[in-house]
């Protein structure tokens, strides 16, 4: 057996569609991640109508826990990317990225809503 035989028996283990995964993904983690940016956005505005120290309290907590959401945004966009990159080359790892992509968001979007102090 040469050595382009056993690289087309290895092309042939491959599966036919690897994409499927990756775009079951961007399909899920795009939506998911543009509401967990809508929500972080949008949450000084659960302060409007706080006291002095309540305001104070939240400001202080929402800096810190707006950084750490777009950080987990980035990284969970570069899990996704990086599906779709090794999706010919390492179909096993492109579907673990992928299923890790919204676990991602959710992820973020938990350490968010922990990290804020909400009145």
């Amino acid at each position: 057996m040469s050595q382009t035989d056993a690289q087309d028996d290895a092309l042939d283990d491959l599966p036919k569609n690897p994409w499927i995964a990756p775009l079951a993904s961007t399909v899920i983690t795009l939506p998911v991640a543009f509401y967990a940016l809508l929500t972080s956005m949008l949450m000084p505005m659960a302060c409007d109508s706080c006291t002095e120290a309540e305001s104070d309290r939240f400001d202080a907590s929402f800096g810190p826990a707006f950084v750490v959401s777009c950080c987990g945004l980035v990284l969970s966009l570069c899990v996704l990317l990086a599906s779709w990159v090794c999706m010919r080359k390492r179909p096993a790892a492109s579907v673990l990225l992928a299923v890790a992509a919204p676990i991602a968001v959710v992820f973020t979007w938990m350490l968010f809503m922990g990290l804020v102090d909400t009145p």
